[in-house]
């Protein structure tokens, strides 16, 4: 039977795609609208909508999902099911009651932790050694549903919001084939969730300005989990430095501080421990490893500088 697929970036492309290899009839593709971005503003449409073109499906990238008349083309399709895999929006009730057999939601973390729209990256920050994926029966709340399936993934030391992403989309699009199979089969429950929920919110680009007052160990996972944005950032000076790697170790000095610096190592104090930054980029231009950096664009950094916000320069 039919099923209709909303879903927006590349962490949704594998699960379509293996709803398409697994023989399921995708008879429509939603996602977002077309955005501008980059230099010169250039058009870029979504993950989703490039992979679903590639396979010839149709695809529809409706500005107002409310609307009567998008309503009445889901609608006219009479699906089975409906998929929902980070597609950016939340369904209203004239949507979530089409389906059959219900809207399923692939949602990137264990809920009922990490509710929302960031799970990947909040789960790195907030320092969690595990995460994992989770399908639910969507209602109209924010990740509130009934759980189908869970799956555990550990988040590895060296993991940036990049390299778990990659790991959990593929972990997530075996789950939701397993999902739809044990609905039909009817040996699969939708149970409550249980325990104490937390919540991902979107992220800013100024959520990324590392505070130095704070432990290492917390800067670590900032740098990671805001990778690749907003990306963690500081000044020195008027100059704005992305921070792209990083490594907490041992020592202390002034929040902020450039505590050590050679022709391959710059170390920066935080509350408690150090940081030892790895690769940085400059704004306006590429990503370069730390060497590279002290050699060229921070050749004038010395021990005693301090990084900060912009006006603490």
């Amino acid at each position: 039977m039919a099923i209709i697929f909303f879903g927006t970036p590349v962490f949704a492309v594998p699960a379509l795609e293996k709803l398409i290899s697994s023989g399921e009839d995708v008879v429509l593709v939603v996602t977002q609208p077309d955005r501008t971005g980059g230099r010169g503003h250039r058009v870029i449409p979504p993950a989703v909508k490039t992979a679903a073109e590639k396979r010839g499906l149709t695809v529809v990238q409706p500005e107002d999902i409310r609307s009567k008349d998008f309503i009445k083309r889901i609608e006219s399709l009479t699906p089975e099911f409906i998929v929902v895999v980070a597609y950016g929006r939340i369904l209203p009730g004239g949507i979530l009651r089409v389906p059959l057999k219900g809207c399923i939601n692939l949602h990137a973390s264990l809920l009922p932790r990490h509710r929302g729209a960031a799970p990947i990256q909040w789960a790195i920050i907030s320092g969690d050694e595990k995460t994992g994926v989770t399908t639910m029966l969507m209602d109209e709340g924010l990740d509130t549903g009934d759980i189908l399936l869970q799956r555990e993934v550990e988040i590895r030391e060296d993991d940036n919001a990049a390299t778990l992403s990659e790991r959990l989309s593929a972990e997530g699009a075996e789950l939701l084939v397993e999902t739809l199979r044990g609905l039909r089969a009817g040996g699969l429950r939708p149970r409550p969730q249980e325990g104490e929920p937390s919540y991902a919110p979107v992220l800013k680009k100024e959520d990324g300005l590392i505070d130095w007052s704070l432990p290492a160990r917390t800067i670590y996972n900032r740098v990671r989990g805001l990778y690749p944005w907003p990306c963690a950032y500081t000044f020195h000076g008027r100059k704005m430095l992305k921070i792209l790697k990083v490594e907490a170790v041992q020592g202390k000095g002034r929040p902020g501080e450039v505590v050590r610096r050679g022709k391959d190592e710059l170390v920066v104090a935080a509350s408690t421990g150090l940081i030892k930054i790895k690769e940085i980029q400059v704004e306006g231009r590429k990503p370069m490893d730390i060497r590279a950096f002290l050699q060229g664009a921070g050749r004038e950094i010395r021990v005693g500088d301090r990084f900060g916000r912009l006006q603490d320069n």
